[in-house]
């Protein structure tokens, strides 16, 4: 499907506070439609991942007329309907070569798969439908119908239709199709420049030596990666203390790109300067607080065409909040009309207490049962400082704002956080 999704509408002003998760995303999205996105051409080679930005026609038919499907022998369907019967082989016809005789009535033409089909023939037999005759002839064993083992022409592409339209994500088999077409270089939506800051005094920084009186930095890298999932490598800003001066400095170098990610220092404490300081800097501030646990104290703003990202300081906040708002951002950015992580339902292995008033995300793992159904249970602690449980994770199930309590065995919905979905075997059902 290539439907793009609706937005939903903002039921309160954009400056408000404490939004609504449906709210937020669709207030983000509004101020990335409105920038817009970039386009570049660039080679196939380089194309994994990307997204088109214009439309693909094909160069030609594909195949370029009526070709063989099988091995075999082309023949005349009227000659053999009532095999067996011996035919006379009078041409030999490989893939790349083309037929030197029409067939007349009682010949047949020796076919590889791929070449093209003679005058006169209006099927193909396949080669194990036969045995080997005397003096240039063939044994037919089994009648065949009109068509049967024939590719038409243009069944594949015909020249000059779209084959592959401007929003199509370019996996493998889009690289395959756009190699078909003869696309040596596409166009493409531009990839959004990213930068990462860490800020607090407490951060420990990756290749700093150890102090036990600090916290390892681990919010740079797990954004790190959450960006690099989606192909593009952003920028690493580094730890800006709880200085105003030098905060200032680091900001000023990340509102040079498309997209800012700060983590900590949004929320209300006397040390908190990302806020204040980003609004002296010209940025607009959008909202701050989203009615969501964990991930509350996130903010958004924008200044020109740079989108900027108060996320939380807690690493699991952080997180959390990239795969319900950042993520789909930029997936817009990058010209993707699927912006949201696929969601599942499962049912759940264990009762779940919740606080009700906000929507929750949870860590869980899945396994999938004899039954075919997955069930869902904790992946540990849901503490939003303990990111172990999101290394253990498989999705974020998704806690109703009005739930005090979800029982066992009750059918819940999981939003899948893996970038690629496995299992651990094929599945491949009944071979027999």
């Amino acid at each position: 499907m290539n439907e793009k999704p609706a937005k939903p509408s903002p039921s309160s002003s954009p400056l408000s506070e404490g939004l609504s998760v449906r709210d937020a995303q669709a207030c983000i999205l509004d101020k990335v439609t409105a920038i817009g996105t970039e386009d570049e051409n660039i080679a196939l080679e380089r194309a994994l991942g990307r997204v088109l930005a214009a439309d693909v026609r094909a160069d030609r038919d594909l195949p370029p007329r009526d070709v063989s499907a099988m091995d075999g022998y082309a023949a005349r369907a009227a000659d053999i309907a009532d095999a067996p019967v011996t035919l006379k082989i009078v041409d030999d016809i490989q893939a790349g070569n083309s037929p030197r005789v029409t067939l007349q009535r009682g010949q047949c033409a020796r076919i590889m798969t791929g070449a093209p089909v003679p005058d006169g023939a209006d099927t193909v037999v396949r080669v194990e439908d036969t045995r080997p005759g005397q003096d240039g002839e063939v044994e037919i064993l089994v009648p065949v119908k009109v068509a049967t083992d024939i590719r038409r022409r243009a069944e594949n592409m015909r020249q000059g239709e779209i084959v592959l339209a401007a929003g199509t994500a370019i996996g493998p088999g889009t690289v395959g199709a756009l190699a078909t077409a003869k696309q040596a270089a596409v166009t493409v939506h531009r990839q959004p420049r990213v930068a990462i800051l860490s800020s607090g005094n407490e951060l420990e920084a990756l290749c700093e030596p150890f102090d036990p009186s600090k916290i390892p930095d681990a919010n740079t890298y797990a954004l790190m990666a959450q960006v690099q999932a989606q192909g593009i490598e952003p920028e690493l800003l580094g730890i800006a203390r709880d200085d105003p001066a030098e905060l200032s400095g680091f900001l000023k170098r990340g509102l040079g790109h498309d997209l800012l990610l700060v983590s900590g220092g949004t929320s209300v404490g006397v040390h908190d300067h990302v806020r204040p300081t980003l609004a002296a800097l010209g940025v607009s501030m959008h909202f701050w607080r989203v009615e969501m646990r964990p991930g509350h104290p996130l903010a958004f703003g924008t200044l020109g065409r740079s989108l900027v990202f108060c996320l939380p300081g807690n690493p699991v906040s952080s997180m959390v909040c990239f795969e319900q708002f950042v993520l789909p951002a930029l997936r817009a950015m990058l010209g993707h009309r699927r912006l949201f992580r696929r969601t599942l339902t499962a049912s759940l292995a264990h009762s779940i207490k919740s606080r009700p008033g906000r929507i929750e995300f949870m860590r869980v793992k899945l396994t999938r049962k004899a039954s075919g159904i997955y069930e869902a249970s904790s992946a540990g602690s849901q503490s939003s400082s303990d990111m172990l449980s999101m290394a253990r994770a498989d999705g974020l199930l998704i806690v109703p704002s009005a739930s005090k309590e979800l029982a066992a065995g009750e059918t819940v919905r999981v939003q899948l956080l893996e970038t690629g979905a496995y299992q651990d075997e094929a599945e491949l059902g009944d071979e027999s």
